[in-house]
């Protein structure tokens, strides 16, 4: 059978689109990762079967190690995560875990086209799912002041970076993050805003408003909180987010990767996964920035799987069909 050559270049409008590099990418073997080094020795990757366990284990044993030692913990939260929420707050009530040292920051939160940012009655609010699932779903007893849970505003937006390394001194004990499918960490997109002269200048860069990425808001229409139901429309054009800075102060960084359909066969974090780890780091990968930092990445088993297309079609069926 012979075979046409059809080569093409990726789409203008993606992030990334060197070729060589995707194509390497393509072709990691995720599960052969022992040796490898990253620009951090102390950042490293772990596959594993659970990810969101091991982000509730993990934010657990902090919360815990605050309580038990009285030591102050800040931490920034990603979103939605509903069940973890939930299941943190259970741990906590059963087990007597006091959050009384606990400072909350946010990765981000949606806002309107004319920058102004969701308040917590907005029912796909961020902070909403915070306060409703952990904050509320802890004993009274055990939860820290309000006013140690620091939600996005419009009047502490400009100055957010500043109360995060305020109340961190120096910034948050910990990140956790999950890369989207533009490559983005938070709302640090890999266009717009954030784009300057060079990675110096780009990890001393602030909270702001940002504009969402076309890909975020294809990626965010799959989400519950609209439905589930790819409506565009109802995902929200802009955010507010912490920048670069905000990451690079964090003393630990735990990234989560394990986002697929529920049989796992599909995942659009495989291949972004991917371009953050193996890829330059990169302002078109904002998220890559992780590597220079100490922190864990961990990946569910299906987002680390290899690629596989379909096999060819047979010689002869391949014939049958041109008769």
């Amino acid at each position: 059978m012979n075979k046409s050559a059809f080569n093409h270049r990726p789409v203008h409008w993606l992030p990334y689109t060197d070729k060589e590099v995707i194509e390497k990418a393509r072709k990691v073997n995720m599960h052969e990762l022992e040796d490898y080094s990253w620009e951090n020795k102390e950042f490293k990757v772990s596959v594993v079967q659970d990810v969101q366990s091991t982000f509730v284990i993990d934010l657990f044993y902090r919360l815990y190690k605050s309580d038990t030692e009285n030591q102050k913990l800040t931490i920034i939260l990603p979103n939605p995560y509903a069940a973890v929420y939930e299941n943190l707050a259970e741990l906590c009530n059963k087990y007597g875990v006091s959050c009384r040292n606990l400072n909350v920051f946010f990765l981000n939160e949606w806002a309107d086209d004319m920058g102004n940012i969701a308040p917590l009655d907005y029912t796909a609010s961020y902070g909403r799912i915070f306060q409703k699932y952990f904050y509320n779903g802890l004993n009274p007893e055990l939860r820290p002041k309000e006013s140690n849970i620091h939600y996005f505003t419009n009047e502490n937006v400009e100055h957010y970076s500043d109360l995060i390394d305020e109340v961190g001194e120096g910034g948050a004990d910990v990140c956790y993050s999950s890369i989207g499918w533009s490559g983005r960490i938070a709302s640090i997109e890999p266009e717009g805003e954030f784009i300057c002269e060079s990675m110096e200048d780009y990890l001393k860069q602030t909270t702001r408003i940002v504009s969402n990425h076309m890909i975020s808001i294809a990626e965010d229409s799959l989400l519950g909180l609209f439905a589930s139901s790819g409506d565009l429309a109802a995902v929200p054009p802009k955010s507010a987010t912490v920048g670069p800075r905000d990451i690079a102060h964090a003393r630990d960084h735990i990234e989560l990767q394990y986002k697929t359909s529920l049989d796992k066969a599909v995942s659009w974090q495989r291949m972004v996964s991917r371009l953050m780890l193996f890829g330059p780091v990169a302002m078109e990968v904002p998220a890559s920035i992780l590597r220079m930092y100490k922190g864990t990445c961990y990946i569910h088993e299906a987002v680390a799987a290899q690629f596989k297309g379909k096999p060819d079609m047979p010689e002869e069926v391949f014939s049958y069909l041109k008769k």
